[in-house]
């Protein structure tokens, strides 16, 4: 198996169908933010994860690097990240060269669905506070991981699968996942 990335736009319920698949097959899965978090406490950088953000860039490239280096050591794993992160002044690239350089992933999956159920999971979660999207900028989201996934590939030689995660799909996207992973 190796390092799989599972990558979505917010709301598409990637995290809900990893934790599916770990259940359902006993998958290690890490998050690539928890990692780096737990990178930056052990220096002594932040106490929380909104600090992170602060830090000098060099210092927070430095923490995706350890964080990938320390990720690519688990051998057999399923990442929970983001492929592209929407800020106001673009897209970023969750999956920066120096990143998928350590962690050398076999695969990419990227867990998607209609526009307009992302857009009504995120007016729907109560517990998450998500930045309101159209359903056009959803799909552009979209499209953008689809070519940054790409852009991986091309990088590593990972294959790109895309799985659909429809509404009141779940096992069927975890199943989709397994059979993908196999």
């Amino acid at each position: 198996m190796g390092v799989v990335v599972i990558t979505g736009v917010p709301g598409v319920g990637k995290s809900t169908v990893i934790e599916a698949a770990r259940k359902h097959k006993g998958y290690k899965v890490v998050v690539y933010g928890t990692e780096m978090f737990n990178v930056a406490v052990a220096r002594g950088l932040v106490k929380d994860r909104d600090e992170m953000r602060r830090l000098d860039p060099a210092v927070q490239r430095d923490i995706q690097v350890k964080a990938a280096e320390a990720i690519a050591a688990m051998g057999d794993v399923i990442v929970d990240t983001h492929c592209t992160i929407k800020t106001p002044r673009g897209y970023l690239p969750g999956l920066p060269a120096w990143v998928v350089q350590q962690l050398n992933p076999k695969q990419i999956i990227l867990v998607e669905a209609t526009p307009e159920e992302i857009a009504k999971r995120r007016t729907n979660d109560a517990t998450r506070k998500r930045d309101e999207d159209s359903v056009a900028a959803i799909a552009e989201h979209q499209l953008i991981n689809r070519m940054a996934a790409m852009g991986v590939a091309t990088l590593t030689g990972a294959t790109v699968h895309t799985i659909h995660n429809h509404e009141g799909k779940v096992d069927e996207t975890r199943d989709a996942v397994i059979r993908s992973i196999a």
